[in-house]
């Protein structure tokens, strides 16, 4: 079934279903989602699989059940559904590098005396982002870090994500961006278990105790509900505002703002700034993003780059690679026998839906935790579109989080034949084969991954590195590559 057919039937069936208007109207009231305003279909269809799950036939007798003695935890099981779960480690590299380079150093010198730091990840889904920041804390304080108090917060309105978030172990997809050597010094590898069937990675101790999870409504900054005790000395609020109305939008912003401390530092999502905030707030444009400060806040000159206490997480230079690794820009990758490349036989037929709205569609499913649903929904429709190199790679990505090894070489190398400049493809190609012992081509996609990036501007962001910018690439790179070559010594 083709993506509109099945748009349109998820649509009629709103539209066929009397109680649907009213329940759409309580959910929105209740959550604050305007995102669904306009979204019928999607609203319908995620509404449609909690009411197979409670054994109820149509809207009118779900919203009883809602309203009724088991509506609680049912409240709590739809708004985890209608909630995008779309996380990842280090997600928007640019705000990542903001944080390292200038908000987080300028934060620890200004508290340098009191020794606290309050971090708050306002809709935080299942971690990743929290985790992230106190890895980022973590290698800034190194050992300076025990004689600190330092609070990360991570509230969300899905109960489900929270606690995921507390369990604290991920599968592949969510580390996407990160190399080998991150992973390795970050997580430890875990056997399968339901969920995982082809085992995970658990966050280490030393950055989960750093992080706590409460279960919150960002509409009880509005109503007064909000539980929050205290002030921040930074905010993080991204991709969430998405879902809010425009006047909820605004009154949230102010109330977060209300929330910074004295030269606190609010984020917000690349899509989501607004010029009615500087109402509130002081914009702050930093490479790539913009931030937020309180309004009073003085202007002063950029923090110096404060050194990372880890000898291991201080950045590398770009340096020319050493001889040993060295490959001709013009040589080929050979290919594995028996692994071959899928194209087409024929150009692809016209498909109402563009490469863009697949992708789109898979990433959602992907994010929220639904990796096998987001393999069968592009296997669906991949060879309709056998010519998109974006869309192989992520089939290689949703294999290797499968546990496919295979398949995700060959939908790697396959997105290589239609783009040869595609780095991230190269890079994680160069990751699979160093993992399965085959340095030679594992070298040899890593330096193709490196040259590139270092062809580019430093700060270009590599397409669909989810924010990786093209020095950040060349780093890691460069690290998984002296890997190969310590391995070999």
């Amino acid at each position: 079934m083709t993506d509109s057919v099945e748009r349109a039937r998820r649509a009629a069936g709103a539209m066929a279903d009397p109680g649907f208007p009213a329940l759409k109207e309580r959910v929105i009231a209740r959550t604050g989602h305007n995102y669904y305003e306009d979204k019928d279909d999607l609203l319908y269809d995620r509404l449609r699989k909690r009411m197979r799950m409670c054994g109820v036939g149509d809207c009118t007798a779900y919203r009883v059940l809602l309203e009724g003695a088991a509506g609680r935890d049912e409240w709590a099981a739809l708004e985890a559904e209608i909630t995008i779960g779309e996380t990842f480690f280090f997600r928007y590299a640019e705000q990542f590098a903001a944080l390292r380079k200038t908000i987080l150093p300028e934060l620890i010198e200004a508290r340098s005396e009191i020794r606290r730091l309050r971090i708050w990840s306002a809709g935080c889904s299942t971690g990743a982002e929290p985790y992230s920041l106190a890895i980022l804390v973590h290698d800034l304080l190194g050992e300076a870090l025990a004689d600190w108090s330092v609070t990360i917060l991570g509230t969300d309105l899905s109960a489900a994500a929270l606690a995921t978030a507390r369990e604290a172990e991920f599968g592949p997809w969510a580390l996407r961006t990160l190399d080998t050597e991150e992973r390795a010094r970050w997580f430890r590898r875990t056997p399968a278990r339901p969920g995982l069937p082809h085992g995970g990675y658990a966050l280490r101790p030393a950055f989960r105790r750093m992080v706590r999870f409460e279960r919150q409504n960002l509409l009880g900054l509005i109503d007064g509900s909000d539980r929050i005790q205290g002030s921040f000395d930074l905010i993080l609020c991204r991709n969430v505002l998405i879902y809010f109305s425009p006047d909820h939008v605004n009154r949230i912003v102010r109330a977060l703002g209300e929330r910074l401390d004295a030269r606190g530092w609010l984020l917000i999502g690349h899509a989501e700034p607004n010029p009615t905030f500087s109402q509130w707030l002081q914009p702050v444009a930093l490479p790539g993003t913009v931030a937020y400060r309180p309004i009073d806040t003085p202007t002063t000159e950029p923090p110096p780059v404060l050194v990372p206490a880890r000898p291991d997480a201080v950045p590398i230079p770009l340096t020319p690679l050493p001889a040993f690794v060295a490959v001709e820009p013009a040589a080929p990758m050979p290919e594995p026998i028996g692994i071959p490349i899928p194209l087409p036989a024929e150009p692809a037929t016209e498909h109402p839906l563009s490469p863009g709205d697949l992708l789109a569609e898979i990433r959602v499913l992907a994010d929220s935790g639904e990796t096998a649903r987001a393999w069968r929904r592009l296997h669906e429709e991949i060879e309709s579109y056998a010519t998109d190199p974006a869309l192989r790679y992520y089939e290689g990505l949703l294999a290797l989080d499968l546990g496919r090894e295979r398949e995700a070489e060959r939908a790697l190398r396959g997105a290589l034949f239609l783009d040869r400049g595609f780095v991230m493809a190269h890079f994680q190609l160069g990751l699979l084969l160093a993992r399965a012992g085959r340095r030679g081509e594992a070298a040899r996609a890593l330096d193709n991954a490196l040259r590139l990036a270092q062809g580019l501007s430093p700060e270009t962001i590599l397409p669909e590195g989810d924010g990786v910018s093209a020095a950040r690439l060349a780093e890691s790179a460069r690290r998984a590559l002296a890997g190969i070559t310590v391995s070999e010594a």
